[in-house]
């Protein structure tokens, strides 16, 4: 039962964060590119590789806690089904470029977001070990 109550949480966050989200107005030089969503979903990757790495390999988050961050919280946060509608909606309306554009930086800057936040989260890891390690050599 708790991990349903973690997930509904962080499902409840993420989907308001995404609706917040998508309601900033942000600058972009081709009004009808679904630039918001594609920040959504990279914000989405990066935290998604981040946070399950540490989770996994420093904190030791409780599985219950990690289904409510990782399918709660990102899981509602990110979409993949509203990429496919936008994706469908530009080619509709002759957006070809656009639409093929789109669904190459969502895909291609997805997984380079996910490396990042992987990548970040390990060399984080090993400064926080090697700041234990030097703090209990400092206080012996």
């Amino acid at each position: 039962m708790r991990k349903y109550i973690f997930i509904g949480v962080g499902g409840m966050t993420g989907a308001l964060l995404r609706f917040l989200m998508k309601k900033m107005p942000i600058p972009f030089p081709i009004e009808w590119f679904p630039v918001n969503t594609l920040i959504i979903n990279l914000i989405g990757c990066f935290a998604l590789g981040f946070v399950l790495t540490l989770a996994l390999d420093i904190l030791d988050f409780d599985p219950d806690i990690r289904l409510g961050i990782a399918t709660g919280l990102i899981g509602a946060y990110t979409t993949f089904s509203t990429v496919c509608k936008e994706i469908v909606n530009l080619i509709f309306a002759g957006h070809y470029f656009s639409a093929f554009l789109y669904l190459i930086l969502s895909c291609g800057l997805g997984f380079l977001c996910v490396y990042l936040g992987i990548m970040l989260a390990r060399k984080f890891i090993k400064f926080w070990m090697a700041f234990r390690i030097k703090k209990g050599e400092e206080s012996e």
